[in-house]
């Protein structure tokens, strides 16, 4: 386990904020803003407009936060053919690579190209693939990304049926040494559902950047936090 998923393995269970709803024409002040609520890692969601219909951002955007902080930039890769981009991504600054088991032919490949470019692996699972999809990957990964949402989108609602992901990754060959993270519909509602089945970071876009807090990020952590611990 690399040493930036052993701290994260440390600081959970923590949300992780979604840079996805941040005000990106103020990166610098949101940046430090969230370093001020003391948050674990940004989680970065790379979205290609052909594996989910949505386009977001690349390396630019990575290497440009890599510059601002040292907080671990947790990369989330929604393309396809991952493999064609992955030793940019970790050269640009990212601690953490996840790909979509759904996105390339050989994920456990994905995973040991990830760790030979200095990255931690991760593979991730859409809602509707079955964890055997990722079943190769996890001897091999570091984290098991859960969407609890069809990926492309922030602000959508919780799938509850993919909670019983975590069990079934938890059983499977290498699935009791990777983190485990869920992303998508986290909110004051669903985050204690998803650390009681044992996920360890939770992705959250709206509960974070969109609440009546404002820019006071760490009052819009605490009070999710406070809904883990009740």
């Amino acid at each position: 386990m690399t040493s930036r998923i052993s701290q994260l393995a440390d600081a959970a269970p923590a949300v992780l904020p979604s840079l996805l709803l941040c005000d990106f024409g103020n990166l610098e002040a949101e940046v430090k803003r969230l370093q001020q609520a003391g948050v674990a890692a940004l989680h970065l969601d790379v979205m290609d407009g052909v594996f989910v219909p949505n386009f977001t951002y690349g390396m630019t955007i990575i290497a440009a936060l890599r510059k601002l902080t040292d907080i671990t930039l947790d990369v989330h890769l929604m393309m396809v053919n991952p493999e064609k981009y992955i030793e940019d991504f970790a050269a640009a600054g990212s601690d953490i690579i996840t790909v979509h088991a759904e996105a390339t032919d050989d994920a456990a490949a994905c995973m040991q190209q990830i760790r030979n470019a200095g990255a931690a692996p991760g593979i991730a699972v859409n809602p509707d693939t079955p964890v055997s999809k990722i079943e190769t990957a996890l001897p091999h990964a570091e984290l098991a990304l859960v969407m609890s949402v069809n990926a492309g989108f922030g602000g959508q609602s919780f799938i509850e049926l993919t909670l019983d992901k975590l069990d079934h990754i938890r059983s499977l060959p290498g699935g009791e040494n990777v983190i485990l993270e869920m992303d998508g519909g986290i909110n004051s509602s669903t985050i204690s559902k998803c650390t009681a089945r044992g996920c360890q970071l939770c992705v959250a876009g709206s509960a974070v950047f969109k609440t009546d807090f404002g820019t006071d990020y760490r009052s819009a952590i605490d009070a999710l936090m406070q809904e883990v611990g009740s």
